[in-house]
């Protein structure tokens, strides 16, 4: 589906420019924003690496661990009907760690494997389990303590203070995930009173 939306929008780009006889620009405007996409790349590789770097160098020194200890609690809140030795938690606690430090890259492959965990014990294979969708709500408005994507995009635009967004992004993200776990418990009931 997305692929065909993409490919709706360069074929509309490419008629609506041969129309008006603009193809010049459009030319321009492919090659600039092709320039302007790898110049992004790099400014987010070498913070991505960076905080990757930082995290390995935690997970070496166990706070990493440590802090997935402190998270167990509130996962074991969160997903009630997960069992306490299913390998989803140790994934589910490592995307939200991910996520919290703001390693969305990072966090991808493990909420997959979370999923697929979930999956395994999901009762009705056919439809997302009460779990799956607490996941997905969860690493969708996930909590952010240091926006590292953010930032290196800040730093590639020359940004007088690529981390003046911290707080903010903070205090937003720590609201959309507990709008995020209201609405999701509201569902659970609705849930659980149809099931």
């Amino acid at each position: 589906m997305v692929n065909m939306i993409w490919l709706s929008m360069i074929v509309i780009s490419f008629v609506a420019a041969a129309a008006n006889n603009n193809m010049g620009a459009l030319s321009e405007a492919v090659l600039n924003g092709a320039k302007q996409g790898v110049t992004v790349c790099f400014g987010l590789i070498s913070i991505l690496v960076f905080w990757l770097g930082i995290m390995r160098i935690a997970e070496d020194a166990g706070l990493l661990k440590a802090f997935g200890k402190l998270l167990r609690p509130l996962v074991r809140v969160l997903f009630p009907d997960v069992p306490k030795d299913s390998p989803a938690l140790g994934y589910i606690v490592s995307n939200m760690s991910a996520n919290m430090f703001g390693l969305g890259n990072a966090a991808t492959p493990l909420g997959i494997k979370a999923m697929q965990e979930l999956q395994k014990i999901n009762p009705h294979p056919h439809l997302a389990s009460p779990a799956m969708c607490t996941l997905l709500a969860l690493n969708t408005a996930s909590i952010t303590i240091i926006p590292t994507t953010v930032i290196a995009i800040r730093m590639n635009y020359n940004a007088a203070d690529p981390t003046d967004i911290v707080g903010t992004t903070l205090i937003a993200t720590a609201i959309s995930t507990v709008f995020a776990i209201l609405i999701d418990r509201w569902y659970r009931k609705r849930y659980m009173k149809r099931g």
